[in-house]
Order: structure tokens, then C-alpha cells, then sequence
């Protein structure tokens, strides 16, 4: 049955807009995607979108872009995943491809410290918010509160984020089957794009193995990008690819554009895009297998306690990188103010997160300037 093209529309319009907003790492995209979602626009309710997450986590690539596609999916279909996942991926992109011409012509790139100091713990007080708001769906029973506090501390000594994701859903669904008893066409042409094809080639190859390999965090994807491209090809310097992952941080969107400045620098603006293409090409279609058996995982005892252990231990690592995020955030009474004045915006207002973050940025130029 086609979705009607309202829905289609909006799809559009909200990926756009948080595209444009969402700074702040995987973790303060997707609490910004329940803010305008789940709480603003009732597409989904929290137990669907903590269910959303963690499909997110049983697949390759960035977790948040994937949760974008999952989300446009339950609004407008197979049209939806494919719009929410462009329109979230498309300005992050479009920037970074921006400021890796500034830094290949001029050297550098523009300074984002003002713009970050307010609009950091404006981020972090809408993670808080959003934290909060999902502790009566992830934490609903006592085995879960535990399963989250040992996945926390798990995190704190420096386990790996997928192994403690793992041990919480497997854990949680072995405990199930105990009480019961039972239990390729993604090559793109490269050659009408210019340039070095057999360049191209090889960077449109290696940024798809990467994107459909990768787990974990943007510390991983360094990894696997200082593997492939500083030491095995050569193309870029160790300086080049840490300013490149700096880029990605700072900017909004997807930490993955991280690709689409590293594509600039071997091969212009047809490089950008092949990165771009291949690093995320890989989750669309990932996700879009997913989503045949999301609506199974709650079909069955053991899969539903598997996905609910996975939601606690998801839970747990969101807290643990909040509060790195906050040490980062808060250095000053100015930032504690924000992130205190975002919580209370969202908790006692309406207001859309896009308007949060825009003010957090309009008082960090000033204190810049000032």
C-alpha cells in the first residue's frame, strides 16, 4: 500500500533539519530524533524506538544514520528509509566536503571552538532529557536495572562497546530460554566521474569494505581508516587523517563524513562523493534487510528478553559516553546554565531541539566575540 506523500514530505523535512542540527556524536542524534519523533510527533512510542535502537546495534555501520533510516521506515516505507538516510547524511556531507576544499586550498579550516562552547552543553541537556525520558521503558524491571549498571561499569573499565552489547542480549536471552524450557550490486560506475579510475576504484572499494565491517565507535573507524589509507595505500599523512576525524566530530551528522573528507583529499570532489556513497551504502542496505524481522523480535519470549537485555546494555553505554560528553561540555557556570536551561526548555516546553541548539550557538559567538 503506497504511504501517502505527506508523510513522504515530512520525512523529508524533519532528516533535513536534523542533519543540519544534530551535533554532537550518535548519542545526542538519536536524542534528538526521540525528541522530534517520539515525544514531538508520536511516530513511534519509546518502546518501539529503544526496540529501533537496538536492531541498529546488530548490524555494521554508524547506529544513528541507521536509526534515521529505521525511523523513516515506520513513517514512509521503503521511500522513507531512503530519504531519512540521504537527507540526514546529505548536509553533514555537503560541509565536510566545504571545508575539506578550505584545508586543501588554504591550509585549514575555520575555527568551531565559539560555535561548540554553546551548542555542546545544549546537546548534553537534551541527552539528559532524553536519558531520562527512557528509563521507565529500558529499565522497567529489576533485571534490567542490574544488567545496565554491569554494562556501565563494564564500560567505565574499558570493555569493548560490542562485546558488553553482546553479553547483555545473549545473557538476557539464555535466561529466557532457561525459565521456559525452550527456545551485491552496490558497485556504482565510477569512470564518467574523471579523474584516476583506477584511484577511484580502489578508494569506492575500500571505503564499502569499511562500511559494511565496521562496529563500534569512531575510535574503530579510525582504526580501520589509518589501516587502509596511512599505511597500506599511503594517501593521506597521520596528521591529515586526525583532521579529518576532527572534522567529522565538530560538524553535524554522521561521524562517517569522516570518509567524504578523506575522498576530497585523494581525488577532489568526484572522491568525495564515491566516499560518501561507499562508506553508507552498506547500512541502507543492511537496514533495509532489517527491517523484515524487526517486527519478529517481540514474536518470542527468548528474542524479546535478548532485545530488552540489549536495550539495558545500549542504555548503559549511551550513559557512560554522556558523561564524557559532559566533562567536555561543562567547564564553565555559562555551559552548566545551557545544559540546565535546554532540560528544563524541553521538560517544561514545547519548543523544537533545532531552536536549542541555534540559541546555544547564537550565546557561544557572542562569548566568542565578547
Amino acid at each position: 500500500m503506497p504511504m501517502p506523500s505527506g508523510d513522504l514530505r515530512e520525512t523529508v523535512a524533519v532528516f533535513a533539519r536534523l542533519g543540519v542540527v544534530a551535533f554532537g556524536g550518535p548519542v545526542a542524534h538519536i536524542a534528538m530524533m526521540r525528541e522530534e519523533l517520539v515525544r514531538r510527533r508520536g511516530w513511534v512510542d519509546d518502546q518501539r524506538f529503544v526496540d529501533l535502537i537496538g536492531a541498529t546495534n546488530l548490524i555494521p555501520g554508524p547506529n544513528s544514520t541507521e536509526l534515521a533510516m529505521h525511523l523513516g521506515h515506520e513513517r514512509a516505507g521503503w521511500r522513507g528509509l531512503v530519504a531519512a538516510g540521504v537527507c540526514f547524511i546529505v548536509p553533514a556531507a555537503s560541509l565536510v566536503t566545504l571545508l575539506a576544499w578550505a584545508y586543501v586550498h588554504y591550509g585549514s579550516t575555520p575555527s568551531f571552538t565559539a560555535l561548540l562552547y554553546g551548542v555542546v552543553p545544549v546537546v548534553l541537556g537534551i541527552v539528559v532529557h532524553a536519558l531520562v525520558g527512557l528509563v521507565p521503558t529500558v529499565l522497567a524491571a529489576p533485571w534490567r536495572v542490574l544488567l545496565a549498571v554491569l554494562a556501565l561499569i563494564a564500560f567505565l573499565a574499558g570493555v569493548n562497546e560490542l562485546l558488553i552489547l553482546a553479553a547483555g542480549g545473549a545473557a538476557a536471552g539464555l535466561s529466557a530460554v532457561r525459565l521456559r524450557g525452550s527456545a551485491a550490486g552496490l558497485a556504482l560506475p565510477v569512470w564518467w566521474l574523471g579523474g584516476d579510475t583506477g584511484e577511484l576504484s580502489q578508494l569506492f572499494w575500500t571505503m564499502l569494505k569499511i562500511g559494511a565491517v565496521l562496529y563500534g565507535s569512531g575510535y574503530v573507524l579510525l582504526a580501520f581508516l589509518e589501516g587502509d589509507f596511512v599505511e597500506r595505500l599511503g594517501w593521506i599523512t597521520q596528521q591529515q587523517l586526525l583532521d579529518a576525524v576532527a572534522i567529522g566530530q565538530v560538524t553535524p551528522g554522521p561521524v562517517f563524513t569522516t570518509a567524504t573528507f578523506i575522498g576530497y583529499l585523494v581525488a577532489g570532489l568526484p572522491g568525495a562523493f564515491l566516499a560518501t556513497v561507499a562508506i553508507f551504502a552498506p547500512s541502507f542496505l543492511f537496514v533495509g534487510l532489517l527491517t523484515k524481522i524487526t517486527d519478529r523480535l517481540r514474536s518470542r519470549a527468548w528474542t524479546a528478553r535478548a532485545l530488552d537485555g540489549l536495550n539495558a546494555a545500549a542504555f548503559a553505554l549511551m550513559l557512560g559516553v554522556t558523561g564524557e560528553l559532559a566533562r567536555g561540555a561543562l567547564v564553565d557556570p555559562v555551559t552548566v546554565l545551557l545544559a540546565l536551561a535546554a532540560v528544563a526548555a524541553l521538560r517544561w516546553t514545547t519548543l523544537n531541539s533545532a531552536w536549542l541548539v541555534g540559541a546555544g550557538a547564537v550565546v557561544g559567538l557572542l562569548c566568542g566575540l565578547g
